[in-house]
């Protein structure tokens, strides 16, 4: 039974290994890479859905706040109406 010297051990591992891990390293990044690229894209598209919600909400607000200023205007520029019914005297 022959026993390699350890550095023997080391001259043929390490050849193999840099060959085995160096590209597996390279996948390990580039698909984290991917993966973060895609969550900060959805957080993107989810951060302008609210801003074009949020836009929309203002929106309605602001006619329906100009809506309650205009009936509000109307009833008090509008003449007063007298009864039709004849009171008799």
């Amino acid at each position: 039974m022959a026993v390699f010297p350890p550095f023997l051990a080391g001259l043929l591992v390490i050849p193999v290994a840099k060959r085995v891990v160096k590209p597996l390293a390279r996948g390990v990044i580039k698909t984290s890479m991917k993966l973060a690229m895609d969550a900060k894209k959805a957080v993107h598209e989810a951060s302008e859905e609210l801003h074009d919600l949020a836009a929309e909400v203002s929106a309605e607000a602001f006619i329906e706040e100009a809506a309650d200023t205009t009936e509000k205007d109307d009833r008090k520029t509008a003449p007063k109406q007298r009864s039709t019914t004849a009171k008799a005297h």
